[in-house]
């Protein structure tokens, strides 16, 4: 039988993409799986062939519904083993000229959303079977124009899950950070469709590679079931967190050629989040 048999798994941003694929995955595993998003007909779908597994509308960047959220999953779970903080958003912004809010979006969402959900599920998984998986990116640690926003979103998730594998220690749980390159999902789809990402040589027209995020699902099922503490894919991922900062320089020369022009156009781009948000209260 296998060892994810019977675990209590909560996702969030389990409505499409690594979310949806990884809750199908473990479901297929014999894991019990709840899950938190914003598109509740998606949600609904997957939830459907996850045996009808129990899903909550949840806005991450609002504390009070992650709270209720979390309270309903560990009630309808009989608990948490497996907390997976998944929920992010991504688009290019040039840091100077363009738009503040695309910014704090990043915040509100990737690192305010992982913040409201790991503080409100800690308590359910603070015991020796837990484990608290947060998704960061390899941009994390390697940084580079238009994804400022981006990269310093999970720079700070990164650091949030170091943080939080320190403070569950003494419970026995475990905490890992997932690191992804671009992977074939609809996010990075979305994210490389602009004018600007087009001139960048590291993004579209091929030149950054994308890799299946079938083989990411099959990573993290791995990982969830070793509660490790890094969960990298592709494999090379592991060289550029042990190199990040010989890595930046290269970056910097590669993208040198048409920077100027690419960030002239982002400054006028209008470029949507690659998951749409509900508004929200000023």
């Amino acid at each position: 039988m296998s060892d994810l048999a019977g675990r209590r798994v909560v996702i969030t941003g389990a409505a499409r993409g690594i979310g949806a694929l990884t809750a199908r995955r473990l479901h297929e595993r014999g894991a019990r799986v709840a899950l938190l998003g914003i598109e509740p007909e998606l949600l609904a779908e997957t939830a459907a062939a996850c045996g009808d597994a129990p899903w909550f509308e949840c806005d991450v960047a609002d504390r009070e519904q992650v709270e209720r959220a979390v309270a309903g999953a560990a009630e309808a779970l009989g608990g948490v083993d497996v907390a997976m903080a998944n929920a992010g958003v991504a688009a290019q912004l040039p840091l100077v000229g363009g738009k503040p809010e695309v910014f704090e979006q990043h915040m509100a969402v990737n690192v305010l959303g992982t913040y409201y959900f790991v503080n409100a599920i800690g308590p359910h998984v603070a015991h020796p079977r837990g484990y608290v998986l947060v998704t960061a990116s390899l941009a994390a640690a390697v940084h580079g124009p238009l994804i400022g926003a981006y990269a310093a979103s999970k720079a700070a998730v990164e650091a949030l899950g170091n943080s939080l594998r320190i403070e569950l220690g003494p419970t026995g749980a475990k905490v890992g950070v997932a690191y992804y390159a671009e992977l074939t999902t609809d996010m990075t789809a979305r994210g490389f469709a602009t004018k600007a990402a087009r001139l960048m040589p590291l993004g579209g027209h091929g030149h950054l590679p994308v890799w299946p995020v079938e083989k990411a699902i099959g990573a993290i099922e791995r990982g969830i079931r070793r509660r490790s503490r890094r969960i990298v894919y592709p494999p090379f991922g592991h060289l550029i967190l042990h190199a990040r900062t010989l890595v930046e320089p290269v970056i910097a020369r590669q993208v040198r050629r048409n920077l100027v022009e690419a960030l002239e156009i982002a400054r006028s781009e209008d470029a949507p989040l690659t998951t749409p948000q509900p508004p929200r209260d000023a």
